[in-house]
């Protein structure tokens, strides 16, 4: 069964603290899709993986990168998986479909946004009843994840 995580973010900004973890993806061994809500987040989202820290580089691409399956890092607003990524990164507001293709999911949300708070309850709940086995991961004041 996929195992699902809940990442709460309360230090860093959504492409900072998504930077880290898809690196940490990429240290395992896996490729990763991150789905995002609508497509004209794809090329924001895009941006800000290559600017958000100067000091790193994480290969990634989008539908219209040349060779997508290639790509380690997928962005998308879709469902497409062109790389057979085993990790699946869900960002606020992006479908939560499909989850039984991925090995490993993973919903990032701001936790300082009441609204992002209660959607991911929600889509917490939701999986629980769906007998998923479930982990809520903490951002800690140094920025790294505390398990709760």
């Amino acid at each position: 069964m996929t195992e699902v995580s809940f990442y709460q973010l309360k230090r860093h900004s959504m492409e900072r603290a998504l930077l880290r973890l898809l690196e940490k993806a990429l240290q395992a061994g896996e490729r990763a899709v991150v789905r995002l809500a609508e497509e004209a987040e794809v090329p924001l989202m895009d941006t800000a993986l290559w600017s958000v820290d100067p000091d790193s580089f994480l290969a990634h691409g989008t539908s219209k990168s040349a060779r997508p399956e290639q790509q380690p890092v997928f962005l998308t607003a879709g469902q497409d998986n062109p790389a057979g990524a085993a990790f699946l990164f869900i960002l606020p507001g992006a479908p939560a479909a499909g989850l039984d293709k991925f090995k490993r999911v993973f919903f990032v949300f701001d936790g300082n946004s009441e609204n992002q708070v209660a959607k991911a309850r929600e889509q917490w709940k939701t999986l629980k009843n769906e007998d998923h086995d479930l982990t809520y991961w903490s951002q800690t004041e140094q920025g790294g994840w505390k398990k709760k």
